[in-house]
């Protein structure tokens, strides 16, 4: 079998051929570079390979992964999305993928929903890239894949949708974006629309996992926050300056204030979990690995204890689900 070897300046990436048109990956990282996912089989051809790691680097596997390891984003749509409406509801329907990036979670999309209308954007034009090339393999060509503007701005003549997917991109907003964002995407949807606004840290989780692995550093002030981050975590670098980890995702964000955001602009309704699952703590909870599993059963304890006294529904990541009653 042919072994074919892409290097850059982070490290190195293997791709060994074989049978059936498959790859198994290997990344090998260069000194001082830190890589989770190292190793993935796939079924990509290699001329895919080599542009995802010319845009993605190290992070070649990862990346893979998103679109074709069932446990990553498409169990996360599963339970996030689908947790609140069933995916027939979706048939024929205007569908946004915001913040699309490489089209992992646009395909994905693609393949638990039925036949219906769905648009990715995105800011960054290597990213779209991809996200086309992926679209082409997959002989997905209904799909369409559209440019940002800017950051402020969404793409002319985009129009309204009866869904918007908001994914993984609240936390790195900074708090004058998130006001100027959250209104322009409520403009683009239908009255009775929902927004899914998921995989976004809780900015007042007990230990701040997004950014710095951090305990209790949600409860500082920024200046505190910003020192602590700085000299504790070694995800940061000693010398970053606050609106780098605000980019980062450093404080998440809260039901209050995305609803309080939307407010301005309408008349925002959280939709409760559907599907059997009693509230948005089993939600979290439901979508959770076997591993180390009495402790995860004793955090999601403690979080139904406190709402059952305080009223305070706390979850580490919010996934959420708001229509825009008309």
């Amino acid at each position: 079998m042919s072994i074919t070897v892409m290097t850059r300046a982070d490290g190195a990436v293997r791709a060994e051929a074989l049978p059936g048109g498959r790859h198994r990956l290997s990344v090998e990282p260069g000194p001082g570079q830190v890589v989770a996912r190292r190793t993935w089989e796939t079924s990509y051809p290699l001329a895919l390979i080599k542009e995802i790691h010319s845009t993605k680097g190290l992070y070649l596997c990862d990346e893979i992964m998103r679109e074709e390891d069932p446990r990553y984003v498409e169990h996360y749509l599963r339970h996030e999305v689908l947790g609140y409406v069933n995916a027939a509801e979706f048939a024929g329907k205007r569908v946004l993928d915001f913040g699309c990036g490489s089209g992992a979670s646009t395909i994905v999309l693609s393949r638990i929903l039925p036949p219906c209308d769905i648009v990715g954007i995105e800011l960054d034009e290597k990213l779209l890239g991809l996200a086309r090339l992926r679209a082409e393999h997959f002989g997905k060509r209904q799909l369409r894949f559209l440019q940002s503007p800017s950051a402020a701005a969404f793409p002319e003549g985009l129009g309204r949708f009866d869904f918007v997917i908001f994914s993984a991109v609240f936390e790195h907003l900074l708090p004058g974006e998130r006001r100027m964002l959250l209104p322009q995407i409520w403009s683009h949807m239908k009255p009775g629309g929902i927004l899914f606004l998921n995989q976004t840290p809780h900015r007042y989780s007990p230990i701040e996992m997004h950014t710095t692995g951090l305990p209790m550093i949600n409860y500082l002030s920024d200046g505190l926050a910003h020192r602590a981050a700085r000299h504790f975590s070694k995800r940061v670098s000693p010398d970053g300056d606050w609106e780098e980890l605000l980019r980062m995702g450093i404080r998440g964000g809260t039901v209050r204030e995305i609803l309080e955001i939307l407010a301005t602009c309408g008349s925002p309704a959280l939709i409760e979990p559907g599907m059997g699952v009693g509230d948005q703590i089993d939600l979290w909870y439901g979508k959770l690995s076997r591993r180390h599993a009495w402790l995860k059963k004793s955090v999601w304890a403690s979080l139904k204890m406190l709402k059952r006294v305080t009223g305070i529904e706390l979850t580490p990541e919010l996934a959420l689900a708001i229509r825009k009653q008309a």
